[in-house]
C-alpha cells in the first residue's frame, strides 16, 4: 500500500481542523495547540520533523494530566491530529483508529462537555475532503470497542467510506 504526502497532508489538515473545535476545552494547557499547530504546518506543506512527533507526545502527556473528561479527549484529537502525519502505510485495521481518531475525539470531548456529539460527527464529515475517505478506503475495516468512543468510531468510518 502506498499513501501520498498529499494524502497525509490532506488528512492532516482535516484532523486538525476537526480538533481545533475542541481546543476551547483545554484554556490553560499549550501543548495541544502547539500540536494542532505543527499539524497545520505539515498540512500546508511543511515537512515531516521531529518537531512534529515531540508536539504529538506532549498532547498525549496533556491528554494524560488534564483532570476533566472533556479536556482529555480533546487533547487526545490534537495528538492524533498531529500523528496523522505519520499513518502508516499497512493493511491493518488499526491504522483506521488514526484517521477517524480526531474526529472521534473531537465528537466525544464535544458530548462530554455537554454538547452535541451528533452536530460535531455532521461538521466533521461535511469538512472531510475526498483523499480522506479515498486514504481510508485502503484500508480493511476497523476494529473500534463497544464503548461510546467506539460507536462513535463506527458512525465516522461508515459515513466516510459510504
Amino acid at each position: 500500500m502506498e499513501l501520498t504526502l498529499d494524502e497525509l497532508r490532506a488528512l492532516t489538515g482535516w484532523a486538525a481542523a476537526c480538533a481545533a473545535r475542541v481546543l476551547p476545552l483545554i484554556p490553560d494547557d499549550p501543548r495541544p495547540a502547539a500540536a494542532l499547530s505543527a499539524a497545520r504546518e505539515f498540512a500546508d506543506g511543511g515537512p515531516r520533523t521531529k518537531a512534529l512527533r515531540t508536539a504529538a507526545w506532549e498532547a498525549l502527556a496533556a491528554a494524560g494530566e488534564a483532570a476533566d473528561p472533556a479536556a482529555s479527549a480533546a487533547a487526545r484529537a490534537a495528538v492524533g491530529a498531529a500523528g496523522a502525519a505519520y499513518l502508516h502505510p499497512l493493511a491493518s485495521p488499526h491504522q483506521v483508529k488514526h484517521i477517524v481518531g480526531p474526529a472521534q475525539q473531537a465528537a466525544l470531548a464535544c458530548e462530554l462537555a455537554g454538547g452535541s456529539a451528533e452536530a460535531e460527527l455532521e461538521w466533521a464529515l461535511a469538512q472531510a475532503p475526498p483523499e480522506v475517505r479515498e486514504t481510508l478506503r485502503k484500508f480493511p475495516p476497523g476494529k473500534p470497542g463497544k464503548t461510546r468512543s467506539g460507536e462513535l468510531h463506527r458512525r465516522l468510518e461508515a459515513a466516510l467510506r459510504g
